[in-house]
This record gives structure tokens, C-alpha cells and sequence, in this order.
């Protein structure tokens, strides 16, 4: 099957120290990813899980830390409840955050694999814009 990735950067006018903590600490996280609770040690092989409650709905969205190089990337794989997608390897994505320090900002890179046609591809890119812009918000005061 063929599938689409994404890959979309952010400029944010913050170190790259306070990005990464913006992405990987639980407190920072819910205050911008819709809520959500992370749950990760942040090391290869252990599980990353966001959960908590979407318009009614409770979910747990789940995945594997596959890589990390603290303070610069990090990559897992993700499965979504709300994908409609069976919980199975060949329907988890890959996610990738790269941090690149530009001066006095920060450049954020974000990657999606494994996604399924370009209307999915539009409303993985309008959610990530929400959330990386509401985190700029937050870090950026």
C-alpha cells in the first residue's frame, strides 16, 4: 500500500532547550496537545501513550519510543483509537521532532508516515499546525 508523509517546519522564537521540553514534558503537553495525558519514559523500546477525552470520546492513543536523541529527536510510532484502523504493526505511523538551533529560534521539524490519502494528509497537517502553534504560544511568552 502506498501512503503519504508529511513533513512540516515551525520557526519558534524560543531555545531549543524550552522546545524540547515543550514536546516531552507531560504538564507542558496537556496544557497545548487538546488536553491530552502523556505517559513515556523517554527511552527506546519503552511505550509513549497520550489519552484522555475528545469531544466525549475517551481514548488512549499509543506507540513505541523507536529512537531519541534527547534535546535534538525523537522518534516513535503511533497508533490512534480514532483512526478506525485495527491495533495491528502495518497501522501504526512513524513521528519524527527534529530541533535545529537557529540563532535565537528554534526549527521544528515535524515527519508523519503511513498516511492514507491526502485528505488524511490535510487533516494531520491542519492538527499539527493547531497544536505547534498553540505550544508557540505557550513557550514563546
Amino acid at each position: 500500500m502506498n501512503t503519504l508523509t508529511l513533513n512540516l517546519s515551525f520557526l519558534i522564537n524560543a531555545s531549543s532547550q524550552k522546545v524540547w521540553n515543550a514536546l516531552t514534558d507531560p504538564n507542558l503537553v496537556k496544557q497545548y496537545f487538546f488536553g491530552t495525558n502523556l505517559q513515556t519514559t523517554w527511552k527506546v523500546g519503552d511505550p509513549i501513550t497520550f489519552s484522555g477525552e475528545w469531544e466525549g470520546k475517551s481514548y488512549v492513543d499509543k506507540g513505541t519510543i523507536l529512537q531519541i536523541d534527547a534535546g535534538k529527536s525523537v522518534t516513535y510510532n503511533y497508533w490512534s483509537s480514532f483512526s478506525g484502523k485495527e491495533d495491528k504493526p502495518e497501522n501504526y505511523a512513524n513521528i519524527v521532532y527534529q530541533l535545529e538551533d537557529q540563532g535565537n529560534q528554534t526549527k521544528l521539524t515535524i515527519q508523519q508516515d503511513g498516511i492514507a490519502d491526502k485528505d488524511v494528509l490535510s487533516h494531520s497537517e491542519q492538527n499539527w499546525k493547531m497544536v505547534v502553534n498553540s505550544m508557540k504560544e505557550l513557550i514563546e511568552k
